[in-house]
């Protein structure tokens, strides 16, 4: 069914770049990129633009840790996340960054508006200062107990439990994050924008934006507790735009960052002749913007940037749809557990088909959590996609090849067997328009049910046996090729890489939606190759370790890196016997050793061969720590620690006890 073109412009939430992509990003990036490809297959102009997150307290402390500058770490960040949206088939139509000339002269523009309608004042207020660090707390930077529903640990701007917002002056027991000392006040002035006068336009722009119910009920709250005026200042030391007119204020970046997605778009439109930056941006033009977002920034996405836009001059957004987090098999992702996984580890060892399949089985258009389970992952994708889907194509694909040339029948046997496929399009469609990703996968693999059900009783390698029946089998086969191409056209949005195999094996160029309601016939497809191949639970399994390894590698120090005397007493120092020492192969620096502890005998590997000789170490005493947790290595599993000194290489002594020490003994 034709429908009227539309211009669509699409951002998701720019992710903040001081650390990797991890597959909770990928939820909300995966979900944006099946909408657009959706709307795409559907014949409308659909653009989507993201960029770097790349200011704030955060990234400057960040970089300074790591010794380089901000820029540079925002860049190399930036190409990691680039690069794990090409591999994930993320198809952004431009990707740019929040520190981009772009983004400064759209900031200073609504800046100087609104500060000429008097929408931006100043006024000197107290903040949390770190006396030991020297700096003014941003509100994340400070951290301590929720003053309304009592939550421990919370960040000072929002509670993560209750949803409550305050400042960090409202914590209880609050604490600075980098010293671990209790901030002091001190004056500063700042610039605040007067959200508290907006509450009537927004409530406008609310009845005319879809908003999902959660997130209207959200907003309810907010109203309720009464709209408070905006700090969109900063002090100096800060990584950001500095404030027209001042030497050390910066705009804070929950001003610049949403500037980002209006500032992309324009870095888009000075390459492109067909982009017109004003019937996207200004009121009045007929065109649609969306933002994806996570519900953690409905507050910034739902109230402050829609009245920033409004009171600058900008339009406002059609509607802004927000998901919920994700969790990895039923709790919050976790470091020790291995589930806190890194987009690029999940690359190194699965298909991305499989993950955007799964995402989409998963997905509906509220703020639930979604949950990735590893083993129903495994079950799902194998037995919707290889075992239904795939399976279709490859039932058929062989007859055809073989006995018939490849080249389809002229004409396909019950013409109303393929009409369910055909009516369910607008079905489908509908769904998908909706982000009601789950109910169009259950729709797609209840058809490819229904196609594979088909081709079971008619049972073509049985009737090719009797020449009567070759027809038939021409025939049969035929519809069986036109119900795959049909649902994998309903997929392309999900699954677009192995859309395009499916493509070139049927031989056609590009796909439209309504070329799901037309079968192919008398046509020459190619020789079927497999398309996706079975999820393998040693590689789900891998991906796991590698993440809990990956993790343990690269923990960093808390600043307050002190321990207590009752941590210390839980080291249990003992003294072991070497029995056997022997070099590891494949590793340059480690010996594998076998230690006499009294009770038992443990492996241990030790990165001492460069001062060491095997053969010199067996029979000697050394102090081993015997209660450290076993850890799982490349080369084995390491049953504890033996304590060396020195400066590392050839220069690493062993301590050893006195003599007369026996295997087992505790040392104090």
């Amino acid at each position: 069914m034709a429908t009227k073109p539309r211009k669509i412009l699409v951002t998701s939430a720019l992710p903040y770049v001081n650390g990797p992509p991890h597959m909770g990003h990928m939820v909300e990036y995966i979900q944006t990129d099946i909408w657009v490809r959706f709307q795409k297959l559907r014949g409308h102009s659909c653009i989507y633009v993201c960029a770097s997150d790349a200011h704030g307290t955060p990234i400057m402390l960040k970089a300074r840790e790591l010794g380089i500058t901000p820029e540079q770490l925002t860049t190399t960040i930036s190409k990691e996340f680039v690069d794990v949206f090409q591999d994930f088939g993320v198809d952004m139509d431009n990707y740019h960054t929040t520190h981009s000339p772009e983004n400064e002269a759209l900031t200073v523009e609504m800046f100087e508006v609104l500060s000429a309608s008097g929408d931006i004042y100043t006024r000197t207020i107290e903040q949390a200062y770190d006396e030991k660090e020297g700096m003014f707390l941003p509100d994340r930077f400070v951290r301590g107990t929720c003053p309304r529903c009592k939550s421990a640990d919370q960040h000072g701007d929002a509670c993560e439990v209750c949803g409550a917002t305050y400042t960090p002056s409202d914590l209880i027991d609050a604490v600075s994050v980098l010293s671990g000392t209790p901030p002091v006040k001190r004056e500063s002035e700042h610039y605040f924008f007067r959200l508290s006068e907006y509450g009537e336009r927004l409530r406008d722009w609310m009845r005319d934006a879809t908003l999902d119910k959660n997130v209207l009920a959200k907003l309810e709250e907010w109203f309720e507790a009464g709209l408070q005026d905006w700090d969109i200042s900063r002090d100096a030391p800060y990584f950001g735009f500095r404030i027209p007119g001042t030497q050390d204020k910066f705009f804070y970046v929950w001003l610049d960052a949403p500037v980002g997605y209006p500032a992309s778009f324009k870095h888009l439109c000075q390459r492109r002749d067909d982009l017109d930056f004003d019937e996207y941006w200004r009121p009045g033009h007929d065109t649609e913007v969306y933002h994806f977002i996570g519900k953690d920034i409905m507050y910034f996405h739902t109230l402050f940037w829609p009245a920033v836009l409004q009171g600058s001059g900008f339009r406002t957004p059609t509607s802004v749809f927000a998901h919920g987090f994700l969790t990895v098999n039923g709790m919050k992702m976790s470091k020790t557990r291995g589930t806190f996984i890194k987009a690029r580890t999940y690359l190194d060892n699965l298909n991305p088909s499989y993950l955007r399949y799964y995402y989409a089985a998963k997905l509906g258009p509220t703020i639930e959590d979604i949950d990735l389970n590893l083993e129903d992952f495994t079950a799902r994708v194998n037995s919707d996609l290889v075992g239904k889907l795939i399976n279709i194509a490859s039932r058929c694909a062989g007859f055809i090849n073989k006995n018939f040339s490849g080249r389809l029948a002229e004409q396909m046997p019950a013409p109303e067997l393929f009409d369910p496929i055909a009516q369910a399009s607008e079905q489908i469609a509908g769904h998908y328009e909706r982000r009601e990703y789950s109910k169009a996968m259950r729709v797609i693999m209840d058809l490819a049910d229904m196609a594979n059900r088909y081709i079971d009783s008619n049972k073509p390698w049985v009737m090719i046996k009797d020449e009567a029946l070759t027809d038939s089998v021409h025939q049969v086969c035929t519809q069986g090729i036109n119900m795959f191409r049909s649902l994998m056209i309903y997929l392309a949005p999900v699954i677009p890489s192995v859309a395009a195999d499916a493509r070139a094996f049927l031989g056609e160029d590009d796909w439209k939606w309504d070329d799901a309601l037309e079968p192919l016939k008398g046509c020459t497809i190619n020789k079927f190759k497999p398309l996706l191949t079975r999820v393998d639970p040693d590689r789900v399994d891998n991906m796991v370790e590698q993440s809990r390894d990956s993790m343990k590698e690269s923990e960093t120090v808390t600043v307050d890196d002190t321990i207590s005397i009752d941590d210390f007493m839980k080291v249990d120092l003992r003294i072991a016997r070497i029995e056997k020492a022997e070099p590891v192969e494949g590793a340059d620096k480690l010996l594998a050793l076998t230690l006499n502890v009294g009770d038992s005998t443990r492996n241990v590997f030790a990165g001492i061969k460069a001062a060491y000789a095997a053969d010199s170490l067996v029979g000697r005493h050394v102090i081993v720590v015997a209660n450290l947790a076993p850890r799982k290595m490349r080369f084995g599993v390491s049953e504890g620690m033996v304590l060396a000194a020195g400066p590392g290489g050839e220069d690493i002594f062993l301590l050893s006890p006195d003599d007369g020490a026996e295997p087992g003994m505790r040392v104090k």
